[in-house]
């Protein structure tokens, strides 16, 4: 009797495309394939170095680290009138964008025919910001008050909804540096917990025995002046050792002051631009595009790299490598700056001219 194998059975031949165990074949495969991909997904929300989504809020949440909600932009209107001429809360104000605030107190035209009025964003983000003198207009009618208006001060303090990359970086610094009650990394922590800060540092006794100096950079925020912070050094509203600050460094100083220590003298600080300038000679391809690939890589590792602390060294390594790694680029040779390059104590570096050798 002949053996009966299951290539001899009706609809069971593998080489048919519809056959019974070719679909068996594939249904078997998807669902390895299911199971294990959800074996990975649950292997990268386990930990807090890869976890996404509310996973990665979670995990922060452990060490009470909360994503930043988006912030209202605040500032003051200023314009003109009729003496004695009421310009009440909540009147609309707009910008020549079409982006809308509004006042949030009561004001009267003044002696000099002038009115100032404290307003607010109605939107919720970094869009709000806008620099001194930007023209703002009533958005309404007010009898013995002229429509057109200006910010008297820059409008500041929008941020948008925290990124997840910011939110992880937060996350695990809190992890690498738990809280000391005012050490060093804890100064880093808070500057970096005020909506709009991307980067921070500490520089201890700066200013002698007692005093703590911190440095920011707003670079989404204030993008529009090369992530400088806008307003002016010193201290917190309720620090009487130190001149208010104002601006972005009140913000950080104001946040900073009922956690640090009692006794330290917190100063509240923008970094000041220092351009540095680099000349690459024998760029193999010498065009536009290969040029703005090392521009931007430059760039990027300034962002990484640059501080204001007097400790901060530029090597020759670092611009290597940053240019190495940008898109297209085959050969290239660093000639300019002199390396290393350390920036005056307050300072960062930033890409200032390159030339193309």
């Amino acid at each position: 009797m002949q053996d009966v194998t299951a290539s001899d059975l009706p609809g069971a031949d593998g080489f048919l495309r519809r056959s019974v165990l070719r679909v068996l074949a594939w249904v078997q495969a998807g669902m390895a394939h299911l199971h294990y991909g959800y074996l990975d997904w649950i292997s990268k929300e386990s930990i807090p170095i890869t976890c996404d989504a509310e996973f990665l809020e979670a995990w922060a949440g452990l060490k009470g680290v909360v994503r930043e909600p988006p912030t209202f932009a605040t500032g003051t209107w200023s314009g003109t009138g009729t003496v004695g001429t009421d310009l009440p809360a909540l009147t609309p104000i707009l910008r020549n964008d079409g982006f809308q605030y509004q006042t949030t107190a009561d004001a009267t035209v003044g002696g000099g025919s002038t009115v100032t009025a404290p307003i607010i964003a109605l939107t919720a983000g970094s869009s709000g910001n806008a620099d001194a003198a930007t023209p703002l207009n009533l958005a309404l009618v007010i009898a013995g008050l002229n429509t057109v208006g200006s910010a008297s001060g820059a409008i500041i303090g929008g941020a948008d909804l925290e990124t997840d990359d910011s939110l992880r970086a937060r996350m695990l610094a809190i992890y690498q540096y738990p809280p000391q009650g005012g050490s060093k990394s804890d100064y880093v922590e808070w500057c970096m917990a005020v909506p709009g800060v991307t980067r921070a540092w500490c520089a201890p006794m700066l200013a002698g025995a007692g005093t703590v100096t911190v440095y920011t950079m707003w670079d989404v925020v204030e993008a529009a002046h090369a992530g400088f912070p806008q307003g002016t050094n010193g201290g917190a509203t309720g620090e009487s050792r130190n001149t208010d600050a104002t601006g972005d460094q009140l913000i950080v100083a104001n946040y900073i002051y009922p956690r640090q220590p009692v006794t330290a003298l917190v100063d509240s600080r923008a970094p000041v631009a220092q351009p540095l300038a680099f000349t690459v000679a024998g760029l193999i391809p010498s065009n536009t595009t290969t040029q703005a690939a090392v521009t931007a890589a430059l760039q990027g590792m300034l962002y990484l790299k640059a501080s204001p602390l007097a400790d901060t060294l530029i090597d020759q390594s670092d611009a290597d490598a940053a240019i190495s790694a940008a898109p297209g680029v085959v050969s290239f040779r660093v000639t300019a700056p002199t390396f290393p390059q350390t920036p005056t104590a307050g300072n960062i570096f930033t890409l200032g001219v390159i030339t193309w050798a």
